[in-house]
């Protein structure tokens, strides 16, 4: 396939499923800005798939946002997924790719898992180095998210917000905020999850998730992406708005999908708070 036409991300967004391909290509509902694939569930597919997702990415802006990278992992770099990906990405039009600030494989392969850094000094300029060459080989800045952790490994010189932003800084890359994980984060870990919030580097935001999670019985918070967004982190991402202005924001639903109508209430509540964050709409609420 030769590459198309790039299309902007701009507005509110919807993770791509298989299980939402048939109504999305009948029709996609107004609302929807922008989809967002991991490209290693995409890449190299062929046949009925792959003409279904050509026939999206030639009409409507698209984001990768990858899985497997292990940015923060000790193995080397798999270049060859990076320059997978950039085929990918061109092919498809595709300008914005993030990754999580995880690690999630060893000698002894791919655990399948997004585990946690430690929040000292050397992990920020090892996993800040591997950013750097991601993004040489990937031709363009990436960004990183915040992810949800339970446990915080031992040793810390930072908090979280902290290292986030050291990372930013050295790598020299974009923040990909997640507002559920640091609401996931601040119920586990007992902080206070707008004043970290406001402790992020929100001058670099690029691109927002926001997500649903499942409560245990003990009250640990896990991130699965499979319930509806709840009113605290709906209140963060409208407090991220106020500081960084309305980026693309993705809804992230990848277990207990329902229909695509029963998804559009929140993507448009998306589109909603990103028209209240408007600058002209700030500029008449600071004059009144």
């Amino acid at each position: 396939m030769s590459p198309r036409p790039l299309l902007l991300v701009r507005g509110a967004g919807l993770g791509l499923r298989r299980s939402l391909l048939p109504d999305l290509l009948e029709q996609v509902p107004d609302g929807i800005g922008f989809f967002e694939v991991a490209p290693e569930n995409w890449m190299g597919l062929g046949g009925r798939q792959a003409h279904q997702l050509r026939q999206l990415t030639e009409r409507h802006a698209f984001a990768c946002h990858g899985l497997s990278l292990s940015l923060g992992g000790p193995r080397p770099l798999d270049v060859a997924l990076l320059e997978g990906i950039r085929d990918f990405m061109d092919t498809h039009g595709i300008t914005l790719y993030t990754e999580h600030l995880s690690w999630c494989g060893d000698d002894s392969g791919h655990l399948y898992d997004l585990l946690p850094l430690p929040f000292t000094d050397e992990a920020v300029r090892h996993v800040a180095a591997r950013i750097r060459q991601a993004q040489d080989i990937l031709g363009r800045r990436i960004g990183v998210e915040n992810t949800s952790t339970y446990l915080i490994p031992p040793g810390a010189q930072m908090d979280e917000a902290a290292f986030v932003s050291a990372v930013v800084r050295e790598a020299d890359c974009l923040l990909h905020l997640d507002v559920n994980n640091v609401h996931v984060n601040s119920v586990n870990h007992g902080f206070e999850p707008l004043a970290c919030l406001q402790a992020l580097p929100l001058d670099r935001v690029a691109y927002v998730h926001v997500a649903g999670h499942y409560v245990e019985p003990d009250g640990l918070l896990v991130d699965t992406h499979g319930a509806d967004v709840i009113d605290p982190v709906w209140a963060l991402l409208q407090a991220a708005y106020v500081r960084c202005g309305p980026v693309p924001t993705c809804l992230e639903r990848d277990v207990n999908i329902p229909p695509l109508a029963e998804l559009m209430p929140e993507v448009r509540r998306i589109a909603q708070l990103q028209a209240e964050a408007a600058p002209d709409r700030l500029s008449q609420r600071e004059a009144a």
